[in-house]
């Protein structure tokens, strides 16, 4: 039925229709316009919000290996610094000339003038082992602060 009017209306060729049609046409691309360029600024916000989101997300990835790596760095100068400090310990004792004549005697087998040694073969295995594992231990709490960098 609507359709049945549309053919019996007939539209007038005059100044003023014109004009009402070239308004509406106006009307109409200035509204096409607006949609595109609203379109095309939504479109750019979000592309730089989604920029700006990557880039934090990628700063807060590298915070936290930065964190983990200050972490174990932090764990690494405890071990050496309880390396050096007992080093340290080490070196002075190595000052007493009484220690450093002791550990000669009962490492190397050194004697005073006049006096024999007798090596027991299980105390001097068990001292020698015993030595043996400090050395390692002092050289594993050195290398390890070293390998835990690679």
């Amino acid at each position: 039925m609507i359709n049945g009017r549309d053919q019996n209306v007939e539209q007038l060729d005059n100044e003023y229709v014109k004009k009402q049609i070239a308004k509406y046409q106006e009307q109409h691309r200035q509204v096409v316009f607006k949609r595109r360029r609203l379109t095309l600024l939504l479109t750019l916000t979000c592309l730089i919000f989604a920029f700006v989101g990557f880039q934090l997300f990628s700063d807060h990835q590298r915070l936290v290996k930065l964190e983990a790596i200050k972490q174990e760095a932090v764990a690494d100068n405890k071990v050496v610094s309880d390396n050096v400090t007992q080093l340290k310990k080490e070196v002075a004792l190595l000052k007493d000339e009484d220690y450093v004549a002791k550990l000669a005697r009962s490492r190397f087998y050194y004697s005073k003038d006049g006096e024999q040694v007798y090596p027991i073969a299980s105390q001097n295995q068990n001292t020698k082992d015993q030595e043996d594992a400090k050395v390692e231990k002092a050289i594993d709490r050195t290398n390890g602060s070293s390998t835990a960098e690679e």
